[in-house]
């Protein structure tokens, strides 16, 4: 599809009525550094609930000029980043030494499992509570957050498998090794990441528009700030992954982050 129809295709389903409440997130979502619309989402979901410390955690990150963070370093926050190709990990120091030497921004590179996880994160991160963790490893993403003691985020981003929709709960079996071949066998379904965050005291907020992100936020900051129920029902997108074919302006640039995040 042409980004042009892409686009198109995308103010129609922003403005169809299903989104017209003023609790629905979608018609917030935009793309700054996002695969999607999830920098627009968060900013909207920061706006209701207040932020804290600003303080991010994200792992899956891939060369880092699309995630679903480098957004926040433009507004403030600072954080961590794992990223598990040596490549990648590489590319992150060599391009972004203003926001590492700033102490802005930290990276470890490991492969991520649910018996590190903790370890890694603390090994940077000393404070428990957290703004925002983000999560996309493409695969094992609900065993690895499940283990996770050390850090207590207000607001978590869940990469979902959207090929099973409600009530349908799916989750792979966990496998150390894993590694994604671009079929359906990684993630979680909505449903059960909505069944499991619940009784970790989340509630599921929205998803974007493509369909691949959940949000959820800790119920206690949550309130009667977003669209209820929260359920896999009422907050399911099915699978659009050609929207993200469309660009916020031109392609981003490693070059963009030469004068940014300077030492005061």
């Amino acid at each position: 599809m042409r980004e042009s129809d892409a686009y198109y295709y995308q103010h129609v389903l922003r403005t169809s009525p299903r989104y017209t409440d003023k609790k629905h997130l979608i018609p917030f979502g935009h793309k700054v550094y996002s695969q999607g619309d999830e920098d627009g989402i968060i900013a909207e979901i920061f706006k209701r609930i207040g932020l804290t410390n600003k303080v991010f955690v994200e792992f899956g990150v891939g060369k880092g000029l699309q995630n679903n963070t480098l957004a926040l370093l433009f507004q403030g926050w600072t954080g961590l980043w794992i990223e598990g190709s040596q490549q990648y990990a590489g590319q992150i120091r060599n391009n972004f030494v203003k926001a590492i030497s700033s102490g802005k921004l930290s990276i470890v590179c490991d492969f991520i499992t649910r018996d590190n996880i903790n370890s890694l994160i603390s090994s940077v991160v000393s404070e428990a509570a957290v703004d925002l963790l983000s999560v996309d490893i493409d695969g094992n993403d609900f065993h690895v957050l499940d283990a996770i003691i050390c850090i207590q985020p207000r607001v978590i981003v869940m990469e979902y498998n959207a090929k099973f929709a409600p009530p349908i709960e799916y989750c792979m079996s966990y496998d150390q090794s894993h590694e994604w071949l671009g079929d359906d066998n990684y993630g979680a379904s909505l449903k059960f990441l909505e069944v499991r965050l619940q009784q970790k005291g989340y509630c599921l907020v929205g998803c974007n528009l493509i369909g691949n992100n959940a949000f959820f936020v800790r119920q206690d900051a949550a309130g009667d700030k977003f669209l209820t129920p929260h359920s896999a029902e009422t907050h399911y997108e099915p699978a659009k992954y050609f929207l993200a074919s469309i660009t916020s302006g031109h392609p981003a640039s490693y070059k963009t982050l030469e004068n940014a995040w300077a030492s005061d």
